[in-house]
């Protein structure tokens, strides 16, 4: 076994910078759903991800996967959702034991409320702050530490607009129109 190989100064600084950069983020962007929407930020993902699937629907097992949470986790989400009447659950038709999480018109109609607030609030704290360039440099590096921390870095289902035009911009519906951010950092 080798040594530890210990944070170099400059290599320290940058991990507490990006701790900060991220917490504040984070924090930043779960404040402003919790008083504009009433939801956190963990709800909003997972609405966003059913609204981005074929039929407004996942299987739980795939909504976990792509929201980066547990079954557990994202089983106990689903039913404060369900509650509010923003999502149902129903057995799988092809398999007894699965459940499938389907984002309801209510739900839909929250997460559109919701986006435009958000929306500013990602922009406000994190793209504004940076030129072209860096937001370029940041989804390099995004990519490169999902990639070391073997993560994924694409969702369990194509963003893809039912028109099948890649370029059109689509909305949280995926129905072309004004673009919106759907797929927050989560």
């Amino acid at each position: 076994m080798t040594g530890t190989r210990w944070l170099s100064t400059d290599e320290q600084e940058t991990w507490r910078a990006f701790l900060g950069a991220c917490n504040a983020f984070f924090s930043a962007v779960d404040a402003q759903l919790q008083h504009d929407a009433g939801m956190p930020h963990t709800y909003y993902e997972i609405l966003v991800r059913l609204s981005e699937a074929p039929g407004r629907a996942l299987r739980m097992s795939q909504l976990a996967e792509a929201t980066s949470a547990s079954m557990s986790r994202a089983s106990h989400a689903v039913a404060r959702l369900e509650e509010r009447g923003w999502v149902r659950r129903t057995d799988c038709a092809t398999d007894r034991r699965g459940q499938v999480a389907e984002l309801t018109e209510e739900g839909f109609a929250a997460l559109d409320e919701a986006a435009r607030g958000h929306v500013e609030q990602v922009r406000q704290s994190l793209f504004d702050a940076l030129t072209p360039l860096q937001v370029t440099q940041l989804r390099a590096i995004s990519e490169a530490m999902i990639t070391a921390s073997g993560g994924r870095g694409k969702v369990a289902f194509p963003l893809v607009c039912p028109s099948g035009d890649e370029s059109a911009e689509c909305d949280a519906s995926g129905q072309t129109g004004e673009l919106r951010e759907t797929a927050p950092a989560s």
